[in-house]
Formats: structure tokens, sequence, C-alpha cells
């Protein structure tokens, strides 16, 4: 027994080198296992940590949709304008070869005739050649000047176009890497947990790993928010998927963008985002349907049923729950619609 329980804390140990938990070393040569409540503590923050960089990828592949559209926008009037120089380009060049070839001499003759006439209607068809010349060349100017600052518009959008997906990249890897980590954790949990019960010949605890959710309240809305909160609450006891928005399991913004879409409303996939879609209302005022944020930036959303409950896609050990509405820090709420 004793050599079981110091590979176990050993191998807990391996998996918990940054998470502040301590193994005391007693007396003997047997190392202290983490509690229960300890690991499980340990899992949550490692899936928030996964939650965090979830939202944040989100919210970067909203930036990335919006900067592409920008992009074609950009590229669209960037090639009218190429259009537009290529026609003056032509007309300027005209103009200069005209002059090699000694068109404003003969004008000038022109201008000298001894007829009183004729000088003045040359002289003034010859002002108003000097114009045209220099009006064509201002504007050939001007719209060579509006053609680069496009063309570097275009360059900046891709720029930024590029550091989005490197950060989307970034945040990618960040998920799949603490989201390991906590799946790993938690089996490992479970896994002790049952067979500690059945070492001791008691129920199993391996259930305690996870927060079970309240029961399911028949919620009264009206309107709009009726048809987000029955989706919803119809929901509950589905998977938690990082990214995912249904229809088997879903992302808290993804849990939450759907429910609304079924009442008629277009929310964006990110929490963040989503504080920007509505009126904001305070805790006094919540009513079911009402979105409620989470942290301090913003990475987490759920949605108010009443009786101070939220339902919301909680982390992958728990998925989609109805849960307290301060079980996490509360940041906000807003009602879309």
């Amino acid at each position: 027994m004793t050599s079981r329980r110091t590979r176990t804390a050993a191998g807990l140990l391996t998996l918990l080198p940054a998470s502040g938990v301590g193994l005391t070393l007693t007396s003997s040569p047997t190392y202290a296992e983490p509690s229960i409540k300890t690991v499980q503590a340990r899992v949550d923050h490692l899936f928030r940590q996964a939650e965090q960089a979830s939202e944040r990828y989100d919210t970067a592949r909203l930036r990335l949709a919006s900067a592409h559209t920008r992009l074609v926008a950009l590229r669209h009037d960037l090639q009218h304008q190429r259009s537009v120089v290529a026609v003056l380009r032509r007309q300027v060049a005209a103009t200069v070869v005209a002059e090699y070839q000694g068109q404003n001499l003969a004008q000038v003759k022109m201008v000298l005739s001894p007829d009183p006439d004729t000088f003045l209607e040359q002289l003034a068809s010859n002002a108003q050649y000097d114009d045209q010349q220099h009006e064509q060349m201002a504007t050939y100017a001007v719209q060579a000047q509006q053609l680069d600052m496009r063309a570097r518009a275009a360059s900046r959008e891709v720029s930024r176009m590029r550091a989005t997906e490197r950060q989307m990249k970034h945040d990618k890897a960040t998920i799949d890497a603490k989201a390991s980590q906590a799946k790993d954790l938690l089996s490992r949990l479970k896994s002790e947990a049952a067979a500690a019960a059945a070492r001791t010949s008691a129920p199993s605890r391996s259930g305690a790993t996870s927060r079970p959710s309240a029961p399911v309240p028949n919620v009264p809305a009206s309107g709009r928010a009726a048809a987000a909160v029955s989706y919803a609450m119809a929901q509950v006891g589905k998977a938690y998927v990082y990214g995912a928005a249904g229809p088997s399991a879903f992302d808290c913004s993804g849990l939450t963008m759907m429910a609304w879409q079924a009442a008629g409303v277009s929310l964006p996939h990110s929490s963040s985002a989503q504080q920007g879609y509505g009126t904001p209302v305070s805790e006094s005022q919540l009513q079911p349907g009402d979105l409620v944020f989470y942290y301090s930036p913003v990475s987490h959303v759920g949605m108010y049923i009443g009786g101070g409950k939220i339902v919301n896609a909680e982390n992958p050990s728990v998925g989609v729950v109805v849960a307290p509405l301060h079980l996490m820090p509360y940041s906000g709420a807003v009602r879309p619609g």
C-alpha cells in the first residue's frame, strides 16, 4: 500500500509542476497525496486558462473575418484607382510627346500673327491649353498619391491579418495544451477516487470531480427572450467543447449565440464581443434571457434564467449546466434584442 501511494503522489507531482500544490514530507518515506478538492481546483484552473485562450481565439476569428472584408473592398478600390491612374498616365505621356514634337512652338507662331483678332484668339487658346496642361498634371499627381495611399492601406490590412493569424495559432496551441493537461489530470483524479472508494468498499467518489447541475427549473420569460431561454435550457446536459456552437456541444459564447439566434437575434461567437450587443442592465434589473459576463477582461458568458441562476456552458468537466449567478466573478450584463 505504501509503495502504491508513493507512486500515485509522484505521478500527481509530475502533473502539477506549476500548480502550487505541495506534497508534505512526513517522518515516514511516504508523501501525502493531494486532496481531491485541491487537484480539482487545479483542473478547474487549467480549464479556465483554456477557455480564456478559446475566447481570444473566437475574438481573433471575428477580427480576421472583418479584416478580410475590408481587404476585399480595399483591393477593389485599389484596382479602380490603378485604372484611373493608367488613363491619366497615358494622357500625360501624350502631352509630353506633343510638346516634344513642337506642338507648343506652332501655337506660339500662331499667337504672334500680325492680325489682332487672330492674336487675341490664339492667345486665349494658348492660355487655355496651358491651364489644361497644369490641371492635367495636378490631377495625375493627386490620383497617383491616392493610389499609393490605397496600396499602403491594403498592405497594412494584410499585415494585421497575418498578425491575427499568428495570435490565433498561439491561442489554439494554448487551448490544446491546457485542455490536454486538465483532461489527463481529471482522468487520473477520477481513477484514484474510484480506487480509493473500492479499497474502502464505499460508494464511488469519482463524481466528486465535477459539480452536478442544479435541477432544471421552468423559466418564465416572454417575447424573444422566451425563445432564447427555451433553446439554452434544452441544451442542459450537453458537452462543452472549445469553439463549438452545437448541436451536440457548445462553448460559453457558442451557447448564448445559438440561443439568441433561435430568437432571431444575431450575436458574434465571442463573449467579449457579445458584451457590445445589447442594452446594459444592472444586476438588480436582470431578467431571463439577459447575458451575464464574467471576469475582467470578459472571457465567459452565461444566460440569466431568474432566481439567481444562469444556464451556461461552463467547462469540459461539467458541460452545459444551471449554476448560481455568482459562481464566477461577475462583470456585467446586457439585454439583447
